[in-house]
């Protein structure tokens, strides 16, 4: 299969510039390595210093914080790569002290632990730093290698399997659903385990599992503390807090502009890829024998959605919408003063917008995104 360009590759490579660190952030096996090589490759190589910070020589020749030391191992090397920075320790000071001593240097970081890498990169680098987010794949960038009807013939299988890089590579579903497992039980929570204080696994698995049951709802933090026995309200919160740092899950907040009846105060949970949502409740059933297409379907068009929003540069934010009184819409794009609202059927069914966001929101347009309608929107069109 011929290799599938990343969106954000073209705009990742302006960003190179001397004095100045660009940070690669991403869950683990979305590709951060593969497009570090891919923009190494138009490098000049002999101006090119590539590390790895899971290499412990790189650790010990980076351990003498010293523009000496530094302007040692740097050589004649215009380019400084760091691949899984986050390991090195103080890694924010030590880049600080390149660039700041060094302004001739391009550096370009990668890690797959953004509370590791905010810690020790984000107050240091201040001024000093760019940050570019990397997912699984997104239909955007699917879109340039099939037709609609290979579109269309995948879909099940990235609704059940989701759109990590590997599995371009596996043929059959046994093969798709063993590297599924294997990243879920392999790399999953590698970051959160090796964050000190944190150790109950199982415990993190459970709640994982129990935010994939979920998908459209209101989580409620009280709710998950009574099913997790032994775990209190703010551990939890912390956990929250840690997967969404290492990409595997995000919070959505509810939208509201003080009416009475608008909920506001909880979220709901996405998972970014839907193959780890599923690996966690070990379901790789087909869509015709599920009883949870619908949570799928949400799933998939709200991460593609995050995907295409991120990579077009699209500021926008974004909420769910219910009222204490049922009426609800999935998903609300806020950006500047313009409203868009969007709710997803699975099938092709005719819905009416809720009264209470048609009378209270009247310039906001409402779309239904099914099966059939799907791929404009989730090319951010």
């Amino acid at each position: 299969m011929e290799i599938i360009k990343r969106a954000i590759l073209t705009d990742f490579q302006t960003q190179i510039k001397p004095g100045k660190v660009l940070i690669l952030l991403g869950a683990r096996r979305v590709g951060k390595t593969h497009l570090l090589k891919q923009v190494i490759a138009n490098l000049d190589e002999s101006l090119t210093l590539i590390l790895n910070g899971e290499d412990q020589k790189t650790i010990d020749r980076m351990e003498i914080r010293s523009v000496e030391n530094y302007k040692l191992l740097l050589g004649n090397a215009k380019y400084l790569i760091i691949d899984e920075a986050q390991n090195i320790p103080d890694i924010g000071l030590k880049l600080k002290l390149i660039v700041d001593e060094i302004p001739t240097i391009h550096v370009i970081v990668s890690g797959s632990s953004m509370f590791e890498l905010n810690n020790k990169l984000g107050e240091p680098l201040v001024g000093r730093s760019h940050i570019v987010q990397l997912f699984p794949f997104a239909q955007l960038e699917y879109q340039n290698q099939e037709n609609l009807i290979e579109t269309d013939a995948r879909l099940e299988q990235r609704l059940i399997f989701g759109s990590y890089p590997e599995l371009l590579h596996l043929a059959t579903i046994d093969e798709k659903t063993d590297y599924i497992e294997g990243l879920v039980n392999s790399y999953l929570l590698k970051d959160i385990l090796a964050y000190e204080g944190i150790k109950k696994a199982d415990k993190i698995i459970d709640l994982l599992r129990l935010i994939a049951f979920q998908i459209g709802s209101e989580v409620s933090i009280d709710e998950l503390a009574l099913n997790l026995k032994g775990i209190s309200r703010n551990t939890i919160e912390t956990y929250l807090d840690l997967l969404s740092k290492v990409f595997i899950i995000y919070p959505v907040k509810g939208f509201s502009r003080n009416l009475r009846k608008e909920i506001s105060k909880s979220n709901r949970w996405y998972f970014y890829d839907n193959g780890i949502r599923n690996a966690l409740i070990r379901n790789y059933n087909p869509l015709n024998l599920r009883n949870d297409i619908g949570q799928l379907w949400e799933n998939y068009l709200m991460a593609e959605r995050l995907k295409v929003n991120n990579y077009l540069k699209r500021r926008v934010n974004t909420y769910f919408w219910r009222t204490y009184d049922q009426q609800e819409i999935d998903l609300i794009e806020e950006s500047g003063t313009n409203l868009a609202a969007f709710e997803f059927k699975w099938n092709k069914n005719k819905v009416k917008i809720p009264t209470a966001w048609k009378n209270n929101y009247h310039d906001a347009t409402f779309e239904v995104i099914n099966n059939e309608n799907y791929i404009p929107f989730v090319l951010g069109k």
